[in-house]
């Protein structure tokens, strides 16, 4: 078996057709839904992502704003970046880039920011929503990972899923979502992360298996029942090469696979870009 590839530029592009049609409304009411960022340090793999952000944002008709934090500043600077984006009519939804340097409290942070305007959906107050099933902006990896199942008509519902991690940005809300009672989801949702012996026992079993855990190579062959669909939520930067939680030999046991290199990553941009669309939404 030789698995067909989950494409996640392909899913992205399905995204970014709805969402201009979209700020092609806003526009015509005098809205320009605009999207901030806040990048605290100098670390590389974070410029990249922020960039691409920004690149994507621009290209379909979003606003782009951007506030540098240097290594050296203080707590107080990156709580003034945040208050300033929450009083700027121009922004609808904003992110502070994770990591931040290890002197800065990014959760302290990260409640700071007005809940309307999180554009990365991991606000408390968004997260409770997501566990109420209240509309709200969706973490935008999770929401990515849904989306991605649904373009390509993989079927979820009554499904076994298996989440191989248990983070508050990705394992946690994923499990919750492809859970709820709703397209793209409704499945039997099972989490394992380290406190958990011989992970494989639950894995194999599953018909579809999503690596959270940001370790290369965590989820292996004679770990998946042949057939599953896997998807690699997590990555490692190893000097400058990009490595998925899934080894790529797994593509030969699978039915679906994500790709070493764009697979969760466009459909994470597409999914931050349309909650800053429906938070300018929300403002009209």
């Amino acid at each position: 078996m030789s698995a067909k590839l989950l494409e996640g530029q392909k899913v992205a592009d399905a995204v970014f057709a709805d969402l201009a049609k979209r700020i092609a409304i806003l526009k015509e009411k005098g809205v320009r839904p605009g999207l901030a960022t806040i990048l605290v340090g100098d670390d590389a793999p974070s410029q990249g992502y922020v960039r691409k952000k920004h690149e994507t944002a621009k290209a379909i008709g979003i606003a782009s704003f951007h506030k540098e934090i240097a290594q050296t500043a203080t707590q107080a600077d990156l709580l003034a970046a945040v208050e300033a984006f929450n009083q700027d009519p121009k922004i609808h939804g904003y992110i502070i880039q994770y990591p931040v340097p290890d002197q800065f409290d990014f959760a302290e942070a990260m409640e700071r920011i007005h809940p309307a305007k999180d554009a990365d959906g991991l606000h408390p107050t968004n997260l409770g929503k997501l566990v109420l099933q209240e509309p709200g902006p969706i973490p935008a990896t999770p929401a990515g990972i849904r989306e991605m199942l649904i373009h390509y008509d993989i079927e979820v519902a009554g499904k076994e899923v298996v989440v191989v991690g248990r983070g508050p940005t990705l394992g946690r809300p994923m499990a919750l979502l492809l859970s709820m009672k709703a397209k793209g989801a409704n499945a039997a949702v099972t989490v394992v992360h380290s406190g958990i012996k011989n992970i494989a026992d639950y894995t194999r079993r599953a018909d579809i298996v999503i690596a959270a855990v940001g370790s290369p190579n965590v989820l292996t062959p004679e770990m998946v029942k042949p057939g599953a669909v896997v998807i690699s939520g997590g990555i490692t930067w190893q000097g400058k090469r990009l490595l998925p939680d899934v080894a790529e030999s797994v593509g030969k046991v699978a039915s679906y696979i994500t790709p070493r290199l764009g697979g969760v990553g466009p459909t994470t941009v597409a999914m931050l870009l349309r909650n800053v669309v429906m938070a300018a939404e929300a403002s009209v």
